[in-house]
């Protein structure tokens, strides 16, 4: 699909871009825009599994949890792998299904810090992206593996966008 129709698309589905919220006033957070080269029903499943089965976070061994969905919205929290800190994740989605073409779908997410923050080491950028990447961007998949261009980032001073923070080594002790 040709970049300005797929950016006409995200607008179109988008609207306004619907985050978790958070009680803090002052708080990362980022956004992101994206489209997967697969139906909204494969995205959801992958994200679900991920969460719901033995995938580990390769930010940090965070901890998913799904706290709501509907059929176009996956609502989720990630507790910190040292358990100091929660994030709430909003994903919205949208089918594109053009005739004769492959089917894809358009992500829209926003990830926020739930306490007093203010540099994230991309955490909240992290948190978004970590459901969706595939093997092409050496994550791990579980049910479904599908290319995401990234159309869209946005975050508040602090925050960041940092991918190769979102894949972080283990490290061994001797």
């Amino acid at each position: 699909m040709a970049p300005r129709v797929v950016l006409a698309l995200l607008a179109t589905a988008a609207g306004a871009m619907k985050c978790p919220g958070s009680k803090s006033w002052i708080h990362a957070w980022a956004e992101v825009e994206a489209v997967a080269s697969a139906s909204c029903a494969d995205v959801i499943e992958e994200m679900k599994a991920r969460v719901e089965g033995s995938w580990v976070d390769p930010h940090n061994k965070g901890t998913y949890s799904l706290l709501s969905e509907s059929s176009d919205e996956l609502d989720f929290q990630r507790i910190t792998g040292n358990k100091k800190y929660t994030d709430k994740i909003t994903f919205t989605f949208s089918d594109f299904n053009a005739q004769g073409a492959k089917p894809s779908c358009g992500i829209h997410a926003c990830s926020e810090s739930q306490v007093f923050s203010i540099g994230d080491f991309s955490t909240n950028y992290c948190n978004i992206r970590n459901l969706y990447c595939g093997s092409e961007e050496k994550c791990v998949h579980v049910k479904h593996d599908f290319e995401t261009s990234e159309q869209k980032v946005k975050h508040n001073i602090g925050a960041g966008e940092d991918k190769t923070a979102c894949i972080v080594p283990a490290t061994f002790v001797v």
